[in-house]
């Protein structure tokens, strides 16, 4: 890595390397939205969408949008709905494979709830997948075991929130 990375919002050159980064992340699940539902979500709150910029490469990216408490996107069709809400639903994470567990997912997390709070927003929301919720848990997300979820998301999904933390201004890599 030449120069740190950058989290910044997501310009439309963008779209294609993110929907490559999440068919790499998912394949073989049925978690594949593919470039038009990434993007649909994307315009419906680009301020709180970000890439993860590792030396003009995109190495990750983070897709929240408004959405109501205990409602989460449907995978199977693109956003087509602005949701008014106080609560802001995380429902993508992704950083490269070979580049995890370097703390750039936290990265990206740190930037979206400086957002969050910077905007207002009450509470995070978000679905873990993959066996992730002992992850979230760790970064103070609940577990809502009344919230059904649907079997698109895998056996194991759980929907998770946090509160989010008063707001405090943007660091200055965070606000680029």
């Amino acid at each position: 890595m030449g120069h740190p990375p950058r989290v910044r919002a997501i310009a439309d050159a963008d779209w294609p390397h993110v929907a490559t980064l999440e068919a790499d992340t998912y394949a073989g699940s049925a978690l594949i939205e593919g470039l038009d539902a990434l993007e649909s979500r994307g315009r419906a709150s680009p301020g709180t969408c970000f890439v993860l910029d590792l030396d003009g490469r995109i190495a990750g990216y983070a897709l929240a949008l408004p959405y109501p408490m205990f409602r989460y996107p449907d995978l199977t069709r693109p956003e087509r709905l602005t949701h008014h809400s106080r609560n802001l639903h995380l429902h993508d994470l992704v950083v490269a494979e070979p580049l995890r567990g370097r703390g750039l997912g936290r990265r990206l997390l740190r930037r979206l709830t400086s957002v969050a709070a910077a905007r207002r927003y009450e509470r995070i929301s978000l679905v873990a997948i993959d066996g992730m919720e002992g992850f979230w848990r760790a970064q103070g997300y609940r577990t809502h075991h009344e919230v059904r979820v649907p079997p698109g998301y895998g056996e194991d999904a759980v929907y998770m929130s946090t509160g989010v933390p008063a707001s405090r201004p943007l660091e200055e890599e965070e606000a680029g």
